[in-house]
């Protein structure tokens, strides 16, 4: 929601992401990315490419998506995901979060070959190890083919003809929403049957409230990481404020 037209370089499809959008106290406020590694540039297919080239005759503002109650003013995040909602419900698809889609796009990318580190820094991930840590799911599966392939390619046997069997049902998960906790808790979600997410948005020194996330293959291994995580945001927040106080004093 914070990009700006002058991110976007329609010739190469090099997208830079240097802003993001939060409510804070009632109020949107454009701020830097939680995270050093969450700057960073994208290459976009020509597909999307062209799409946003034909969006934009129809834009009269700096913002890629602006208001359409202000040209000069960013679309609330909040609204997009209730557009997203109506929009799967019209055409009759079950109701995901763009964070489950972003979860689909990294697990089809790494199904698909794209190595991990590549696919880290489009993400945006701190480091490629928290890419194979949260989808170990699905690079476990990778090595188990690579390890096939090196077998008929170098040792030259071959390949056995698997056994045919039923595949198993499709299953209506839907992501869960985290459930109302104690304040100063944060949340834990279910994204799917092998990923939790933890999350923990704090208000900081400076007004503003900086969400982080820990993921974990078990919920109880999410609790503890997020609880981990409280404990070292809390004591950095504590940290600042008496920094704060000596610098007034």
């Amino acid at each position: 929601m914070a990009l700006q037209w002058r991110d976007l370089n329609l010739d190469t499809g090099e997208l830079y992401v240097s802003r993001q959008i939060n409510r804070v106290r009632g109020k949107l406020t454009v701020s830097e990315p939680k995270t050093r590694a969450a700057l960073r540039t994208i290459i976009l297919p020509p597909s999307v490419a062209g799409v946003l080239r034909e969006y934009k005759a129809q834009i009269y503002s700096r913002w890629l998506f602006p208001s359409p109650m202000n040209d000069d003013v960013p679309r609330d995040p909040s609204s997009v995901r209730k557009l997203l909602q109506r929009v799967l419900k019209h055409a009759e698809c079950r109701q995901v979060r763009f964070h489950d889609l972003r979860h689909t796009f990294i697990t089809t990318s790494l199904e698909h070959g794209m190595d991990v580190k590549t696919l880290s820094s489009i993400v945006g991930h701190v480091s490629a190890s928290i890419t194979l840590d949260v989808y170990s799911h699905v690079t476990t599966d990778m090595q188990k083919n690579a390890a096939a392939k090196i077998d008929r390619g170098i040792a030259k046997n071959k390949a056995k003809t698997p056994k045919k069997e039923t595949p198993p049902p499709m299953t209506d998960f839907t992501a869960q929403k985290g459930s109302r906790r104690r304040p100063g808790t944060g949340c834990v979600t279910r994204i799917d049957e092998h990923l939790w997410e933890g999350r923990y948005t704090p208000t900081y020194p400076d007004g503003k409230r900086h969400p982080r996330n820990v993921y974990a293959h078990s919920e109880e291994a999410c609790e503890a990481k997020l609880a981990q995580l409280i404990r070292e945001m809390k004591a950095e927040i504590a940290m600042l404020k008496a920094k704060a106080k000596w610098q007034t004093a």
